[in-house]
């Protein structure tokens, strides 16, 4: 594990929130999560994009995809099932329709979430994406478990893990963060097998997957009948998993897990991340992420924090 190196410097009064993340620098550690802040435009009304550190747009595939049938999302007593089955507009609709509009804008890092049934689905959805102008980085979907086939097979299987990513890192024009399932044995293998197969860096966790049923009706909650639990249910188990995840690889780790507090964050990074992603809460509070980036700004100062990279990796074990 390698917290994020920097040369940055920082008072108590000041800190210095920025954060390094596959060779880009971003301004906080704050990332608004894929499939939970659209395709990033649209909340532009409300969130003042150029305040994240970044935004992951909406799974994107090589065709439109309509997803799965509703119901698709239930809340449960800590935490969201989500089944919505990665719909969205196509890779090409998105350099056309949201690109351009989030290129408008300064200071905002765009990440674009990249999902496919074979290899053939992502190296076509990255060669097209590869054109346009304004994507960071790319983060390969490989962990979803709301479709019938692809994402959860190669982000449970480590030969298929290898290749895809080779595939992947190798028509790649932007670095490659590879989001990881927790739906899998050992987190630290498939970690260290991402790694290996040339990504930047890893984010984790996805959603675990779940159901939940109507004692009433005695029907699944979820028409797709299992779907992916997130919220804040699964911060523990994410917790650990980003730790274990971080020891087994030099490349950064980004965390996610029912994070809504700067507290948190702080967790998250303390574990072995250098940056977090902020999913479910802004399904409760549309303004989650951009609030989280001053609430941290004022937990670091509180706390004599001067730079937040100082915390990636620093858990005490003794």
């Amino acid at each position: 594990m390698s917290p994020a190196s920097s040369p940055h410097t920082g008072n108590p009064n000041n800190p210095d929130l920025r954060v390094s993340v596959a060779g880009l620098e971003l301004k906080n550690p704050i990332i608004a999560a894929s499939g939970t802040f659209g395709y990033g435009i649209e909340f532009d009304d409300i969130v003042h994009l150029d305040r994240l550190g970044g935004l992951v747009v909406k799974g994107l595939s090589a065709e439109p995809m309509t997803g799965n049938p509703p119901p698709r999302l239930y809340e449960t007593a800590a935490g969201m099932l989500n089944a919505i089955g990665l719909q969205n507009i196509g890779a090409q609709a998105f350099l056309e329709e949201k690109l351009p509009a989030l290129r408008e804008k300064q200071n905002v890092v765009v990440f674009a979430n990249v999902f496919g049934y074979t290899r053939a689905d992502y190296e076509r959805t990255i060669e097209i994406l590869n054109q346009g102008v304004g994507i960071a980085a790319y983060e390969l979907n490989v962990s979803c478990p709301n479709t019938a086939h692809g994402g959860i097979q190669f982000g449970s299987d480590p030969h298929l893990l290898d290749e895809v990513v080779r595939t992947v890192k190798r028509a790649s024009a932007h670095p490659l963060i590879v989001k990881l399932s927790p739906n899998v044995t050992s987190i630290a293998l498939m970690a260290h097998v991402a790694e290996e197969a040339g990504a930047d860096a890893i984010s984790l966790v996805n959603t675990f997957l779940a159901m939940a049923i109507d004692a009433e009706t005695r029907k699944p909650r979820i028409a797709n009948v299992t779907g992916g639990l997130s919220g804040p249910a699964i911060k523990p188990i994410a917790l650990r998993m980003v730790y274990d995840a971080a020891h087994a690889v030099k490349i950064p780790v980004i965390g996610m897990g029912g994070i809504a507090t700067p507290v948190d964050v702080v967790e998250f990074m303390l574990a072995g991340a250098s940056a977090v992603q902020v999913g479910t809460a802004s399904y409760f509070d549309p303004v989650a992420t951009e609030t989280l980036v001053e609430e941290l700004r004022t937990y670091c100062r509180e706390h004599r924090i001067e730079r937040i990279s100082d915390l990636t990796g620093a858990m005490l074990t003794e």
